[in-house]
């Protein structure tokens, strides 16, 4: 492959971090090299260029590179990034033709990078390039990855309908069954958004698939601090979605990747036994509440209600004892620094919606244990209930009370 002078030669073989430029290891490093994966952004990419050198011209004066790398864009996005080199000294840009990939696309580009601090930001104007300071700064003030979530104070998303939504959800739900360790870490393991530290992740064999690299960043680097900061997700300004089903299922596909080598990197999730233990006692609370409840339901000497509607019931009263003893004693310390009504009706919501997950399995075991096995109505209410507890717990831990380290303003 020919390759213009004023453009960047794309690295191959391994997809392994250097720590030094594969490139260029003979020249001065930087302080921060941020790549822009694109494919077809023709539309996007000048103003693109423009905003982000306007701000790190300003923040990071002749100490920082913006490396456009763009897997052969029918609509030349190449040619036309490679046309502003001249008015602007630190863009770099490089053209693939032999891979294709966001996630390799990004990693090629930190090969072929200088800085000491690693960027990716996504080519179409839907992340705020005003969050991008802040991301870098966290990292210069000794984080090893800094995140852009949309689902930490300050964060959102602009115009999502509620499919989209609860696909979002559902993604981040199931990459916490499959991959607790790794999307744990985050409340938005789907970013695109971050820094890292070169050295949390160089020479680390890389082996992303689909669009979310984040993913492969926590599973095989090192990462042992990290940081969020708010943003919200913008809806493009021109150029069409490249979101599809695909993109869902390679999703998982590398969720169960990462989670088949067993060992991920040298993270170190710790269980909190502590607020676990909490959360069993207010749990307990509200097996008193479920099974008094159930009783005065569907007992024969009572209402004699169907059992599953009375357990229905009698669980959601359950919920919001729980949910009330949770907020003020388990999660006390994050529900005090999450003030507002606001706030906590959002925390009720997302637990109530986790424990009615919970329920469906409860209801399942219960009428399993005493339709088919003939078990006493509440032996089997209270095995079920133990055994949706962790289930509970976990979740509830990683969604409703999140507790990432992010920085508080």
């Amino acid at each position: 492959m020919i390759v213009p002078p004023s453009l960047l030669l794309p690295p191959s073989g391994a997809l392994r971090i250097p720590y030094t430029s594969e490139i260029e290891s003979s020249t001065k490093p930087i302080a921060f090299s941020l790549v822009v994966p694109t494919y077809n952004e023709g539309r996007n990419v000048e103003q693109v260029v423009r905003v982000l050198s306007s701000l790190l011209d300003h923040a990071l004066p002749n100490d920082y590179e913006l490396i456009i790398v763009d897997d052969d864009s029918p609509d030349r996005t190449w040619e036309i990034a490679q046309q502003m080199t001249a008015e602007f000294p630190n863009l770099r840009v490089m053209r693939r033709q032999d891979e294709r990939g966001l996630s390799t696309a990004v990693i090629r580009g930190w090969q072929a990078a200088r800085g000491e601090i690693l960027g990716v930001i996504d080519g179409d104007l839907q992340h705020p390039p005003e969050v991008l300071l802040k991301l870098v700064q966290s990292v210069q003030n000794g984080a090893d990855l800094a995140v852009a979530s949309r689902h930490v104070e300050g964060g959102g998303t602009s115009d999502w309908g509620l499919i989209r939504r609860m696909l979002s959800r559902g993604a981040q739900l199931i990459g916490l069954v499959i991959l607790p360790s790794v999307v744990g870490r985050v409340s938005d393991p789907m970013s695109g958004y971050f820094m890292v530290r070169r050295s949390a992740i160089a020479d680390c064999l890389m082996s992303p698939l689909g669009y979310k690299i984040l993913l492969e960043v926590l599973g095989r680097g090192r990462v042992d601090r990290l940081t969020e900061v708010g943003y919200v997700f913008q809806e493009r300004q021109e150029g069409e979605s490249k979101v599809t089903w695909k993109q869902y299922v390679e999703y998982l596909m590398h969720l169960g990747k990462l989670r088949s080598r067993g060992r991920i990197g040298r993270l170190r999730e710790k269980f909190q036994l502590g607020r676990f233990l909490r959360f069993g006692l207010v749990g307990f609370s509200g097996v008193f509440v479920d099974m008094i409840v159930l009783y005065l339901l569907s007992d024969p000497t009572t209402l004699a209600w169907n059992l599953t509607r009375s357990k229905i019931i009698a669980s959601e009263l359950a919920i919001v004892n729980n949910f009330l003893w949770n907020d003020l004693w388990t999660f006390g310390d994050i529900s005090r620094s999450q003030r507002g009504n606001r706030t906590r009706f959002k925390r009720f919501i997302k637990f109530n919606v986790i424990c009615l997950m919970g329920l469906i399995l409860n209801v399942l075991i219960l009428n399993l244990l005493y339709n088919a096995f003939g078990i006493n109505r509440y032996v089997a209410n209270l095995i079920a209930i133990v055994l949706v507890t962790f289930w509970n717990f976990w979740i509830n831990l990683k969604l409703s009370w999140r507790v990432t380290d992010v920085p508080r303003k």
